[in-house]
């Protein structure tokens, strides 16, 4: 109990402010290339490409730390420096996009018909139909 108490007093002190949680290293870039996305991954030292069909374009697109989402008129890509590799999620007819988010391990893409989550971590999409759809 003391040293839990002692350790609380040298971040408040010492450090400034609370003790936080470990920042995630910037370890993922994209390159955005005619016909192409690639991966830098500075975490395994390797490059990864997200080859894209002859009429599909880029909608959007977002990189954080260790995780990058990019949308097409296709499909959702995701991809996280743990897991390696590009991972897609085939879009629904008529799908609109309202947000992208993305930070550290995680990322957050909500249409009109569904909130989708990609984890970086392990390279798995999640899927919740909305109960309300905009159209």
């Amino acid at each position: 109990m003391r040293t839990s108490a002692l350790i609380a007093l040298v971040c408040l002190f010492a450090l400034g402010g609370p003790c936080r949680a470990e920042e995630v290293e910037k370890t993922l870039f994209l390159l955005i290339e005619p016909g192409e996305v690639i991966a830098s991954n500075t975490l395994s030292g390797r490059f990864d490409r997200l080859e894209l069909d002859a009429k599909e374009n880029i909608l959007d697109y977002k990189a954080a730390n260790a995780v990058a989402v990019v949308i097409t008129n296709q499909r959702f890509a995701g991809y996280g420096v743990l897991a390696g590799g590009w991972q897609t999620l085939r879009r629904e007819a008529g799908e609109h996009t309202r947000s992208l988010q993305a930070e550290d391990y995680s990322a957050t893409v909500v249409t009109d018909d569904r909130f989708l989550n990609f984890n970086g971590r392990t390279g798995a999409w999640n899927q919740l139909r909305r109960s309300v759809q905009f159209k």
